[in-house]
């Protein structure tokens, strides 16, 4: 196709590996992040978290405080603006964190109690660490367990049942020829990104905007509106470089005291979080306990699957971690049950992390799996597909597209799996244990309702805006891909604006739907571009714009199964002296949809690998059950995968588009964790013999277990 421009159309971007787009403002420093844009009177806040895990404010003694140098104000319930608590926001009722200042009761360990405002960052921070603040504690319990006397079943978990169950579960696993009863355990985790979150608030014109690091603009500009009794159309929100954000990056106490501020003193307010101020309150993964029980016959065909997943959530809102999700796909049973149970905790509310509910689930499900393989003395791979679906287990639904198993082929293939020994302990090199594993990965494709411009400019390019989130996956550059084919011209023609609230609503980034979302919208207003542009003429100094949104087309696509699958393989050396674990090399091979852009996937699959691999081996966040705080709540105390752990990484993939989409997409940014600790544990046993059912396996794990059941 030829457009008004006169310039022959170039096809084929998607697919093809291209650098990204701003990668060279980034590693410049020319890309500002939310804490770096400039502001003319601009004032700092910072948050004073409390020092108890549970009771009541008695007194904020700001009068001391008030007279240090450069100190503005110090907001607290008692003098703070007040907020709405009674809407439904985009994402249901509001978190009561975000009622920022407005009561007095402390229902964690650093719950914000006031921000102190200073001229300088660092004049505000002297003030916050000098502020005291009385409490009337009260007893608290930080203690999770499966056992707790406060169990309770859940509401509805992302639109699904929390519990799930057919057949009779008691009679098939007593008919099972081979049965596995086992618990497995996860501990805390955090998903703190490099870039610590961060919003500037200020009034322009009667409008409220905001420069903030979020995983969705639209998201926020929402909920600000929401809490602050305000128009849609009288909030901006813009962030357009964010430093990861893995499901932390939404809607968060520091962007509500930053507009109090703002709104207060009639002059810009930045609020940015400590890292240790991360550790409370930006969200968490909960400790998991699951308990799985597999029956199957002879051959190792699944009789009997039973996952049950405890988690805990805070005592004022629910969260649950979906860890049996991933066992509502991946493997059917004629008798078939999941179930979730939660605890009320002194502690805050878990939120999205990356691959929330599959990430530790399949390290529960694929380790039990491999454990029944092990016990029918069948080949972890065949037992697997012996007992793949031909529907969804709980659904019933056709599945999309489901090549998990080529994804084994492939793998195992690339990785020697038939060269393998299967029996445990026989493999050496000097002092190491040598074994290997495999585990199995899904994470749910998803699609949201977006809308996206694109104009047709008079010096030849196109521009696209789109309230679109790239908090490291490339999503810029994908969208960038997927409007030049749209188009029918070069990817250096087109320039993709995203990350501001006024480019109309569009889905955040998370739960791996960002680019399938958005790339849906801007495929459907430039194919409507396109249309026009067909028709001939000149255009015009402004432009010719088309808008699109993708509501009506959303709904059609709940009547299938779709998931993004993968298979994990990992080789592991270990000293059962020391302890020690050594990742030598890992494989992912992944059946993903139409990879966009080679280059920055392989990144995100390989990020998601290496994040199992500090899963499986470093991270766990320990509470001190006196104070109710996470102990060395900072990236020293907090251990995780340093560049010395990390091992020969490769990613791979099958081609596997969606039928349904419009590019093909389904989504790559969590299926890389899926998987990954459960292929590293199986490789742990088939080196040593021994089975660890508790994450992290540290070293001292290692020793404690010896040559016995860990």
């Amino acid at each position: 196709m030829t457009v008004t421009t006169g310039t022959t159309a170039v096809t084929g971007a998607v697919g093809t590996a291209h650098t990204r787009v701003e990668g060279r403002d980034k590693v410049t420093g020319a890309a500002r992040y939310a804490g770096e844009i400039p502001f003319a009177d601009l004032a700092h806040g910072w948050l004073v978290l409390s020092t108890v895990a549970r009771g009541r404010v008695r007194a904020v003694e700001t009068g001391p405080v008030l007279a240090m140098p450069g100190v503005l104000a110090v907001l607290h319930h008692g003098n703070a603006p007040r907020v709405e608590s009674e809407y439904m926001g985009p994402l249901g009722p509001p978190d009561p964190i975000l009622q920022v200042f407005q009561h007095d009761r402390v229902p964690h360990f650093n719950w914000p109690v006031a921000l102190v405002v200073a001229e300088t960052s660092e004049q505000a921070r002297e003030a916050a660490e000098a502020l005291t603040v009385q409490y009337d504690e009260e007893p608290h319990d930080v203690a999770f367990s499966a056992d707790h006397p406060g169990l309770y079943t859940p509401g509805e978990i992302m639109g699904q049942a929390p519990d799930t169950e057919k057949g009779d579960l008691e009679e098939r696993l007593a008919a099972s020829a081979v049965v596995v009863d086992e618990r497995y355990t996860t501990p805390e985790e955090h998903h703190n990104p490099m870039e610590p979150h961060a919003a500037t608030a200020c009034w322009d014109g009667g409008r409220l905007e905001v420069v903030d690091s979020n995983q969705g603009s639209t998201l926020v500009a929402q909920e600000l509106a929401h809490l602050f009794s305000l128009d849609a159309k009288s909030v901006r929100v813009r962030s357009e470089h964010v430093g990861g954000g893995f499901g932390s990056k939404a809607v968060r106490p520091h962007q509500v005291a930053a507009v109090m501020a703002a709104t207060m003193l009639h002059r810009p307010v930045r609020v940015v979080l400590t890292r240790r101020q991360m550790f409370s309150l930006v969200g968490y993964r909960s400790p998991t306990e699951q308990h799985i029980r597999l029956g199957a016959d002879a051959d190792g065909r699944l009789l009997a699957l039973d996952h049950q997943a405890f988690s805990l959530t805070s005592t004022f809102r629910e969260f649950v971690e979906f860890s049996g999700g991933v066992s509502r796909v991946m493997y059917d049973a004629e008798a078939h049950r999941t179930a979730h149970r939660l605890v009320r905790l002194d502690m805050p509310t878990p939120s999205w992390m990356r691959a929330p509910g599959e990430a530790p689930g399949s390290f529960a499900m694929e380790s039990a799996v491999d454990e029944l393989a092990e016990r029918c003395g069948i080949d972890p791979i065949e037992l697997r597909v012996r007992n793949e679906p031909a529907a969804g287990p709980v659904s019933g639904l056709p599945f999309a597209t489901r090549r998990v198993l080529d994804c084994f082929e492939k793998g195992a293939r690339r990785f020697g799996w038939a060269d393998r020994d299967p029996r445990p302990g026989v493999r050496r090199d000097g002092r190491w244990l040598l074994g290997t594993g495999t585990a199995a990965g899904s994470f749910p494709v998803l699609a949201a309702p977006s809308s996206a411009a694109v104009t047709a400019e008079a010096d030849g390019a196109f521009t696209v805006r789109i309230t679109a989130a790239d908090i490291g996956t490339g999503a810029r550059t994908a969208l960038t891909l997927i409007a030049a084919d749209a188009l029918e011209v070069a990817p250096d023609r087109v320039r993709v604006q995203i990350g501001d609230s006024d480019f109309g609503p569009a889905t955040l980034a998370g739960g791996s739907m960002g680019t399938r979302s958005w790339g849906w919208a801007v495929t459907r207003a430039a194919g409507e571009l396109r249309e026009q542009l067909a028709l001939g003429g000149t255009i015009p100094p402004q432009g010719i714009t088309v808008r699109a949104d993708t509501s009506e087309v959303i709904g059609a696509l709940a009547a299938k199964e779709r998931h993004s699958f993968g298979a994990q393989f990992a080789e592991v050396a270990v000293d059962v002296a020391s302890g020690e674990v050594r990742v030598r090399r890992m494989l992912g091979v992944f059946a993903a949809g139409k990879i966009v852009n080679p280059l920055t996937a392989r990144g995100q699959l390989v990020g998601g690998m290496i994040w199992g691999l500090s899963m499986a081996l470093h991270e766990e966040a320990v509470r001190d059950r006196a104070s109710g705080a996470v102990v060395g709540a900072d990236l020293a105390g907090y251990h995780f995968s340093a560049n010395a752990d990390i091992p020969h990484i490769e990613a791979d993939w099958v081609d596997d588009p969606d039928p349904d989409d419009p590019v093909g997409i389904k989504g790559i940014g969590e299926v890389g964790i899926v998987g990954a600790a459960a292929a590293i544990a199986n490789a742990v046993w088939h080196a040593t013999g021994v089975r660890h059912r508790n994450l992290p396996i540290r070293p001292d794990r290692v020793i404690a277990a010896g040559g016995g059941a860990a």
